[in-house]
């Protein structure tokens, strides 16, 4: 049953993405479809706007070729295929097939809505920074750290589930605490329906009716008043335990949907105006917390900071929304540039303030805390992207050579700092210990991305030296003489 229906809902979605492609492409057996691979790059090319090599014919050779170009796209975005071959999707296997799409509707359709929705649920979006984390390593490409790309993943159905609930919290007794039995009801579709358009449905009316004719009707109204396609039937939905995947993706259309509302200038230049206030008063207080810490000790300034950090964190987040616009800079009205740059300006005297706290730290903290700033800075920087390999050889081996001897000091630094006593001479604690903390978590996560990075590393120096081998094989692509000549030409090399 959760196969027939998955196969139904990822047909209907795949339609509803492919009507946009040119010329149009409908999907009729999934399994059978998929086998020639140009579904595949069709569906691939809508969702990411790129175009994408491909072979023109049908033949064994040509449809393996295409399918395995579609899965080293998904691979270059970084998406896990885990089990995914192409002999699979070649004979159509039901659950490899399901697994495949699954994985593109997450990463292209949920993943990407939630995303705008993950700074204000504060979830670790890679979209929204947050002030508090100055470390370099917080920009960090999802690529580098796969960690990372799974607790967004995470966040990212948590991100929908928050923004679910918000809007049927506003219907009083609708509840909705998953993506299975919540939505069996029909009751949580008609809610969403009821915040997105008021006035479209009687939700008193449907508490009284039953569980079919709620969803036909939540369905129904989705498709003809929202433009939402029709990925599910009721009987999909009043089952015991539904499927989580096929509610997921039908939900994240309303999602979608909200995201298209057009918003009146009127509202946004209300927005602009109390982000604006309120940014202009986070500015003087925190001048005013400078001056009136001045003279206070370490572990007194530290704390202060935290607790304006908490509850900058706390208030910044119905700012959101507008403060982290998608709009380019043309596109900013006068307002919302000044509003960007009041807020890069504030999260900067934030950033600034923590780095002077930093240095300030007492003996041998101070040169800890500089020892793991460094590492992460390098960590956190994209690798070398020079066209020359002669160049880009020399620029890896001084990256391995300084991170290496960085890396040298790792135990030392780390014994130093949990034997570190902290309390001065009236016993008083010097730091603060969520400081302790953080910094033996930043050992943690240096020591669990350290192999990677040397991988990373090794693994740019041997493609620049593969890169040098073929520029120079390609130039003495003439007849050199006897072979001893050559040899002696490779070795002077």
């Amino acid at each position: 049953q959760r196969e027939f229906t998955q196969k139904k809902t990822f047909t209907s979605w795949i339609n509803s993405i492919l009507a946009k492609h040119s010329p149009p492409y409908v999907v009729s057996d999934l399994y059978t479809d998929i086998q020639q691979g140009h579904l595949l790059l069709d569906l691939l090319e809508v969702l990411s706007g790129q175009h994408l090599p491909r072979e023109k014919g049908f033949n064994t050779f040509q449809c393996r070729s295409n399918i395995e170009n579609a899965l080293t796209f998904l691979k270059s975005r970084s998406l896990k295929l885990i089990n995914i071959h192409v002999a699979d999707i070649i004979e159509g296997k039901p659950s490899i097939v399901l697994g495949l799409i699954w994985t593109i509707i997450f990463h292209f359709h949920i993943e990407e809505l939630a995303r705008t929705l993950a700074c204000t649920y504060n979830q670790p979006s890679p979209a929204c920074s947050s002030a508090v984390d100055s470390s370099p390593k917080a920009s960090r490409s999802a690529k580098k750290s796969a960690k990372i790309k799974e607790r967004w993943k995470m966040s990212a159905t948590k991100a929908l589930l928050l923004w679910a609930k918000e809007q049927c919290s506003l219907h009083g007794s609708v509840s909705v605490t998953d993506f299975k039995s919540s939505w069996r009801s029909g009751l949580a579709f008609l809610a969403i329906i009821q915040t997105l358009r008021p006035g479209l449905v009687d939700l008193e009316k449907a508490k009284a009716r039953s569980n079919k004719e709620n969803l036909k009707e939540a369905f129904r109204i989705a498709e003809l008043e929202l433009n939402i396609p029709r990925l599910l039937e009721p009987e999909d939905v009043d089952v015991v335990n539904p499927d989580e995947k096929s509610i997921m993706t039908y939900v994240a259309q309303f999602l979608q949907y909200s995201k298209n509302l057009p918003e009146s200038e009127e509202d946004m230049q209300e927005k602009v105006r109390e982000a604006m206030d309120w940014l202009a008063a986070q500015e003087k207080k925190l001048a005013e917390l400078l001056v009136e810490t001045e003279n206070e000790t370490y572990y007194q300034k530290y704390q202060e900071m935290m607790s304006f950090l908490e509850t900058f964190n706390q208030e910044k987040i119905p700012f959101l929304p507008v403060l982290s616009s998608k709009r380019g800079e043309t596109e900013l009205s006068e307002g919302q540039q000044q509003m960007r740059e009041e807020w890069d300006k504030v999260i900067s005297q934030i950033n600034e303030w923590k780095a002077k706290l930093d240095q300030m730290l007492p003996s041998p903290l101070d040169s800890i805390e500089a020892w793991l700033q460094e590492v992460e800075r390098l960590q956190a920087e994209d690798l070398p992207d020079l066209q020359d390999p002669f160049k880009a050889m020399s620029a890896f081996r001084e990256i391995i050579v300084i991170f290496k001897g960085l890396l040298d000091c790792f135990d030392s630094h780390l014994d130093t700092l949990q034997s570190f006593k902290n309390e001065d001479e009236k016993n008083m604690p010097l730091v603060l210990p969520e400081k302790l903390e953080e910094m033996k978590r930043r050992f943690s996560n240096i020591r669990s991305t350290n192999p990677s990075t040397f991988l990373e590393y090794h693994y740019g120096l041997c493609s620049a030296i593969a890169n040098e081998v073929k520029l120079k094989l390609n130039i003495w692509d003439m007849k050199y003489g006897a072979k001893e000549s050559v040899e002696s030409l490779l070795e002077n090399w």
